[in-house]
């Protein structure tokens, strides 16, 4: 029988028919391939009155009238639930979606770091996904902001939402701040003449496998008038992300930022990086240690920076003047991209990784 599926308009109108034929409810069952509590249920909910004498009423089931009640019934019906399965869930997606959370951040972390035995808090990544583009979130955002679940009445805490969620549609708080979900992109490498070039092809292939701590990713982020900019390095174990300002887009600047990142490492926290081929690498024997060349245009073969990257463009978007950027705000999104847990670490973040890896000489 069809039983776990709503009755449609055009089973209404049949219904209304062999009802005024005077057909039973069991006979009306058999006909639609339902169940007769089914039939009964939905005769009983969505009656009318209409008037049939003077100060005279009658229920009847009419279709057009069932149909508009059970519709109506239906779109209530997401608001008499709770958001994203729980109350608890529903604010903890909220906060970390300010905090740039990923979906699928948010869902791993609950899922096999803080609650890895409470199934109740575990919540699949598509179905906060599917909550950010629904529709129904611009009514949520607009018009709940004075019921329960957004209440100013209600104390603040990490277990309650608050108003401060409807301040934007909630796909502005992803990434890329995309109305639809898009493929990703990237941007490519310059072709330029590096003294003393070692191709990434030279690189231990150790290396690659991602199994040896201490081996870097490099690149330069530039800013507006392609004046200032930012180095950047990404450890390729922990995904640790490293921003140092460069006041110009110089050979002498990104090995001083370089150098800011990599002197107060121990040995064994800085064995190698490998670089893009722009021309602000052709100083790379003053980084402090070996550097390797990717190919031009070959973007992939550096995934992780060109991802962090991607990720700081998120705080700065292109057309930013660095030189207004204060050294308190690089900080600030270094330690939120380092403190965000990363589901190639089984949901750790970069910090407690890179840590861990830190004191093991």
């Amino acid at each position: 029988m069809n039983t776990h599926k709503k009755i449609s308009c055009t089973e209404r109108e049949r219904l209304a028919i062999w009802k005024k034929k005077g057909l039973s409810n069991i006979d009306c069952a058999k006909r639609l391939g339902r169940s007769v509590s089914t039939i009964g249920r939905e005769l009983n909910r969505n009656k009318t009155r209409v008037s049939v004498g003077w100060n005279n009423w009658e229920l009847v089931y009419e279709p057009s009238h069932a149909q508009a009640v059970a519709m109506e019934r239906q779109k209530n019906a997401w608001y008499a639930k709770e958001p994203l399965k729980n109350k608890k869930i529903f604010s903890f997606v909220m906060e970390k979606l300010r905090e740039a959370w990923s979906p699928e951040q948010i869902s791993g972390r609950l899922k096999y770091q803080d609650y890895p035995d409470d199934k109740s808090m575990h919540i699949c990544m598509e179905t906060i996904y599917q909550f950010i583009y629904k529709d129904k979130t611009d009514k949520m955002r607009e018009a709940l902001a004075m019921e329960r679940i957004l209440d100013k009445r209600l104390p603040k805490s990490k277990n309650v939402a608050t108003v401060t969620d409807h301040e934007k549609p909630l796909y502005e708080y992803l990434r890329r701040k995309q109305v639809r979900r898009r493929t990703k992109g990237g941007r490519k490498s310059q072709r330029v003449r590096i003294p003393d070039r070692v191709s990434i092809h030279d690189r231990p292939k150790a290396i690659d496998k991602r199994k040896q701590f201490g081996h870097w990713e490099g690149d330069s982020i530039v800013g507006l008038g392609h004046k200032s900019g930012l180095h950047t390095e990404y450890e390729r174990v922990a995904s640790l992300t490293r921003i140092e300002r460069m006041i110009r887009i110089t050979a002498a600047q990104a090995a001083l930022a370089a150098q800011r990142v990599f002197t107060p490492l121990p040995a064994h926290a800085k064995r190698s990086t490998t670089l893009d081929n722009g021309s602000e690498h052709i100083n790379h024997k003053d980084f402090g240690l070996q550097a390797y060349f990717a190919d031009p245009y070959s973007s992939w073969q550096r995934g992780g920076n060109e991802n962090c990257n991607l990720w700081i463009r998120y705080y700065f978007p292109k057309g930013t003047d660095f030189s207004t950027i204060t050294d308190e705000e690089l900080r600030d999104v270094e330690w939120e991209l380092n403190n965000r847990p990363r589901k190639r670490l089984n949901f750790k973040t970069p910090q407690e990784v890179f840590d861990r890896y830190l004191n093991q000489p």
